[in-house]
């Protein structure tokens, strides 16, 4: 099978992903999630005219002049509104939130009044509707401020309280299911044994996709036999996996027997190499309703494509519209080699400058087995296929890595 170009191999991904169905959760569990349905106000806010300041309600043409001195009848608090209107010549304590009583429309602040026993004496002319918040200011009963696929913020959340909703409709929540094969993986804080080492791959995907909004399912570490994938594989599907998500076996190896698992249980192969560098053995087919993504065993190579594809998998399974990561721009630190036939993505540090682009300076080695270039990269440098040669000071792309 031919090679794929990174952007072939992302629209296969994506062309069978539909959003999960609906679910209805509480507010406390429905951050960042999207909305399937316009979610309107359940109520009026303000419900009456309050007031915005500490002071006193009166009328607009008692205080058009001053001084201005009128009787004190009483005192609003917020949530406890006054039983009786306010004529002429009268005023009424009040405090933030406060109800304005009938037959006032206005409020003084107490900054400009004086007591004088049970009068007050208002030193400032005030406007009409001065430090009244409207009713329906904020929102009206039936107004819809959050529609239908919104990602809802923590701001939002705050705001569905408001409207008085105590649950939300939602996309529910990808869930992931992950295995790594290898004999020679060993869990960390074990103790390698000849030709072993410590599996990483898994916490760095896992930690991709919770910070996505999935639900993620480790089945750790399974042995290179057939069998043991395909029970695997089984396991997953019977735990009701969205996207099964395997790392390394995907080659063509002896003992790479990831994909002989999945034909065996009738998986329908999408494509399993992509031109892009690290990571050329990916691996991704359908095993309906289950997405399955069959990612290199080399820990930077497993980083790189879970970015790539199964981050936009993931927000597309979501209800999500900005599916991938955007790539921004930077200037070089040091001069690259023209590109070959793939799509490079290179670890570089990123230093933000005082003015203009920031600086992207890519790690000299890029071997796909190296973490500690990843753990301190600031970017993705990106070069496109058959790139010419760039030079220090060039302009290049770069996806940023806050991951």
């Amino acid at each position: 099978m031919a090679l794929l170009s990174v952007a072939d191999a992302l629209a296969r991904v994506l062309a069978e992903a539909e959003p999960l169905p609906a679910e209805r959760v509480a507010l406390a569990d429905a951050h960042g999630r999207v909305l399937t349905e316009d979610l309107s106000a359940l109520r009026t806010q303000p419900p009456d005219n309050v007031s915005a300041m500490d002071g006193y309600a009166v009328r607009a043409e008692d205080v058009a002049k001053a001084p201005a001195r009128l009787k004190l009848i009483g005192e609003v608090a917020a949530g406890r509104p006054f039983d009786r209107p306010v004529g002429a010549g009268e005023a009424a304590r009040i405090f933030t939130g406060g109800v304005l009583p009938a037959g006032t429309d206005t409020v003084a602040i107490q900054e400009i009044a004086e007591r004088d026993h049970d009068d007050v004496i208002l030193n400032k002319a005030t406007a009409k509707g001065k430090n009244v918040r409207v009713a329906g200011l904020d929102f009206k009963s039936g107004d819809v401020p959050l529609q239908r696929h919104r990602r809802l913020s923590a701001r939002d959340l705050a705001l569905a309280a408001a409207l008085n909703h105590a649950t939300v409709p939602v996309h529910r929540r990808p869930r992931l299911v992950l295995f790594a094969t290898g004999d020679e993986l060993v869990p960390p804080g074990s103790t390698p044994g000849p030709g072993q080492i410590v599996y990483s791959n898994g916490f760095a995907l896992m930690a991709l996709a919770r910070a996505e909004g999935a639900e993620v399912i480790d089945l750790g570490i399974v042995a290179d036999r057939l069998d043991d994938t395909i029970a695997a594989v089984r396991r997953a599907r019977a735990l009701s996996a969205d996207i099964l998500v395997t790392t390394g076996g995907a080659s063509v190896g002896e003992y790479d027997l990831v994909q002989r698992a999945f034909d065996a249980e009738g998986m329908a192969l999408s494509f399993w190499k992509v031109a892009l560098r690290p990571g050329r053995p990916l691996m991704h087919g359908r095993l309906p309703p289950t997405h399955v993504l069959g990612l290199p065993g080399n820990p930077v190579s497993s980083y790189v494509c879970g970015l790539l594809f199964l981050v936009p998998l993931l927000r597309r399974l979501s209800g999500r519209s900005d599916l991938t990561l955007p790539v921004e721009s930077a200037v070089l630190a040091r001069d690259l080699p023209e590109n070959d036939e793939r799509t490079d993505y290179m670890r570089a540090r990123l230093a933000e400058t005082d003015h203009g682009l920031p600086v992207a300076d890519p790690f000299p080695q890029q071997d796909s087995s190296m973490m500690v270039p990843l753990a301190h990269a600031g970017c993705l440098v990106v070069r496109e296929p058959h790139a010419p040669a760039a030079k220090t000071g060039e302009r290049c792309a770069i996806i940023k890595l806050g991951f």
